[in-house]
C-alpha cells in the first residue's frame, strides 16, 4: 500500500495542537458568554439594551478572536458565539436598538 493511514492521536477534529493559547481561549469563552447571554435575553422583548450591547460586544470579540485564532476548536466555537451575538444584537436592534428609551428626540 503506497499510503500509510496515521491515526490521529488525539481522536477529535476540534483537538487543540498542544500548546496554550491564552489571549484566543478567553476571547472564545467571552463570545460564546456574550453570545449566550444576547440570544436567551432577546427572548424577551424589554431586555433590548442588555440584549443589543452584548450582542455588539460579542460580535466584536468574535470578529477579533477569529482573526488571531490558531485552532480549529477555536473557529468552531467562535463561529458558534458569533451566530449567537449576531442573532441577540440584531433582534434587539429590532426591538429598541442600542439606546432605545434613553436618548429622546
Amino acid at each position: 500500500m503506497a499510503q500509510t493511514m496515521r491515526q490521529n492521536p488525539t481522536g477529535s477534529l476540534l483537538a487543540t495542537d498542544g500548546k496554550p493559547h491564552p489571549l484566543q481561549d478567553a476571547l472564545m469563552v467571552a463570545t460564546l458568554v456574550l453570545g449566550a447571554v444576547a440570544f436567551v435575553s432577546a427572548q424577551f422583548y424589554n431586555l433590548h439594551l442588555l440584549t443589543s450591547w452584548s450582542g455588539l460586544i460579542g460580535i466584536l470579540t468574535g470578529a477579533y478572536g477569529q482573526f488571531i485564532s490558531v485552532t480549529t476548536r477555536e473557529r468552531f466555537l467562535l463561529i458558534v458565539g458569533l451566530g449567537a451575538s449576531a442573532f441577540g444584537f440584531f433582534l434587539g436592534m429590532a426591538h429598541g436598538g442600542l439606546f432605545g428609551g434613553l436618548i429622546s428626540y
